[in-house]
């Protein structure tokens, strides 16, 4: 009994532990630790929190120029934590190791993009193929398996990069979808093998900003957390 007893203090101690290892992203209630990529915090142009969600709309913009959220902390090794729920044929990414630079135009230039998608998007989707369906690196890797909720439903995604390591992945509602190298001559050959091939910045920060995409489309994120590794 006292043996049983002592693991379960360990085991619920080693959980506080881990818990506090998080930190939020997004606070609920406004957007401090964010700002406008290479814009700052003065116009956030269609991105504004409503009930404890992060929600990005065409329709709020002020200025007719993209507006893709990034942290104001910059990462390296982390695991992030978030909900993502996307408008009617809407497109979006989460993206990292951005590099905020006025030689970069957009955070895509240099992070590698984890598609959010509406996968009942038939159009899209057959134009485009599983490589930019959601929970792809957008134009280098597909997942393993599509197991995305519809339009207007909240999909949960676990992105994992440690670069010490050289490891990460991907869990996409549950299922690991994505396993990859995130540095390295491997990294290297992915890239080489896309459609970033020629983009001489993209994919090569270990250490930079986390964005988040205005594609133009509605899109709202929630429960955003990070623990760095």
């Amino acid at each position: 009994m006292k043996n049983s007893l002592l693991i379960t203090l360990v085991i619920l101690m080693l959980s506080c532990s881990s818990d506090q290892q998080w930190t939020y992203l997004f606070n609920g209630k406004d957007l401090e630790g964010w700002h406008v990529y290479n814009k700052g915090k003065q116009n956030l142009n269609g991105w504004y929190v409503s009930d404890g969600v992060l929600v990005f709309d065409p329709a709020n913009r002020t200025e007719a120029t993209n507006a893709d959220l990034v942290t104001d902390q910059q990462f390296t090794s982390f695991e992030l934590d978030l909900e993502w729920m996307i408008s009617e044929e809407g497109n979006s990414g989460v993206m990292w190791g951005v590099v905020e630079d006025p030689q970069y135009e957009h955070t895509h230039d240099t992070g590698p993009e984890l598609q959010v998608l509406d996968d009942n998007w038939t159009a899209y989707v057959e134009e485009r193929g599983n490589i930019q369906r959601a929970g792809s690196i957008f134009n280098v890797i597909a997942p393993s398996e599509i197991v995305s909720k519809p339009a207007g439903q909240w999909n949960h995604f676990l992105i994992h990069i440690d670069q010490t390591q050289n490891e990460g992945f991907v869990i996409f509602n549950g299922v690991e979808t994505l396993r990859f190298p995130v540095n390295g001559p491997e990294w290297e050959a992915l890239i080489a093998g896309s459609g970033f091939k020629d983009w001489p910045g993209f994919g090569k920060a270990q250490t930079g900003h986390i964005a988040l995409q205005d594609h133009g489309n509605q899109v709202a994120f929630r429960n955003i957390k990070i623990r760095e590794l």
